[in-house]
């Protein structure tokens, strides 16, 4: 996978992160559960802050970015806080598998970039009630 491929597969990954976060949040009740809202909430802006980050690194690329799909199908029916969770959990997973294709396809900065994104998203899955895993977004090791 070329690096431009890895940057526009990660964009695309992060459109679908946009759209389900927004999603979930909408359907979270703020005074039963906030924890569950606000862990949703930030979940959001930081994909979307990601996704703009990417367009960026798209063009900077010489690419143009791939655009989002007008929908997404949601991971589960989302109607309970234990399904809003699960949710979030695989949209989280789905997201390391693309930030890691992306370590192993990139260099330097955008590699660091994507080190960090998976970091990140690896605790955030913890926070969803993930388990820890030693090689987040990598699950064949």
């Amino acid at each position: 996978m070329t690096p431009l491929e890895a940057l526009q597969q990660t964009l695309a990954g992060e459109h679908a992160a946009v759209y389900v976060f927004r999603a979930l949040a909408g359907r979270v009740s703020t005074s039963a559960d906030p924890d569950l809202a606000n862990g949703l909430a930030a979940a959001y802006a930081l994909h979307r802050g990601r996704r703009d980050q990417l367009v960026t690194m798209v063009r900077a690329a010489s690419g143009d970015p791939v655009a989002a799909d007008v929908s997404y199908q949601l991971p589960n029916p989302s109607r309970t806080p234990a399904q809003l969770r699960s949710g979030a959990l695989v949209t989280e997973q789905r997201c390391s598998d693309v930030y890691a294709t992306m370590v192993g396809s990139t260099a330097r900065v955008d590699r660091q970039w994507a080190i960090d994104a998976l970091t990140d998203s690896a605790v955030r899955q913890l926070g969803f009630g993930g388990a820890p895993d030693p090689f987040p977004g990598v699950p064949e090791l």
